[in-house]
C-alpha cells in the first residue's frame, strides 16, 4: 500500500467526542448505558450548566437520548446511550488504540 492509499488513524476519530466533557460522558455512559443526570455530573465532575451543554450537543448528534420523569413529585433527567452512540464510541476508542500502538 503506498503512503497515499494509507490513511491516519487520526482521520476516523468522531470531532463529537474530541471535547474531554463529551469523552467522559460517553465513557460513564457506555459503561452503564443509562446513568441519571446527577450521577453523571458527580462522577465527571462538571457544573450542571457545563454538562447540559455538552449533553444537548450529543443529542443533537443522536449519540444520547434524554429522558425526563417525575419521581414522585421531584423531576429526574436520565442520560442514555443510544445504538448510534454505541458504535461511534467504539470506533473513536478503536481509533485511539490504532493511534497509540503506532510507532
Amino acid at each position: 500500500m503506498s503512503t497515499a492509499e494509507k490513511i491516519h488513524p487520526r482521520h476516523r476519530l468522531d470531532d463529537h467526542l474530541q471535547n474531554p466533557v463529551r469523552f467522559s460522558i460517553m465513557a460513564a455512559l457506555a459503561r452503564a448505558g443509562t446513568l441519571g443526570f446527577r450521577e453523571v455530573r458527580d462522577a465527571i465532575e462538571v457544573t450542571d450548566s457545563a454538562l447540559s451543554k455538552q449533553v444537548t450537543l450529543l443529542e443533537t448528534a443522536h449519540y444520547v437520548s434524554v429522558g425526563k420523569a417525575f419521581v414522585g413529585k421531584m423531576p429526574r433527567t436520565s442520560l442514555t446511550l443510544t445504538r448510534q452512540g454505541r458504535t461511534a464510541w467504539k470506533s473513536h476508542l478503536a481509533a485511539l488504540t490504532e493511534i497509540a500502538g503506532q510507532e
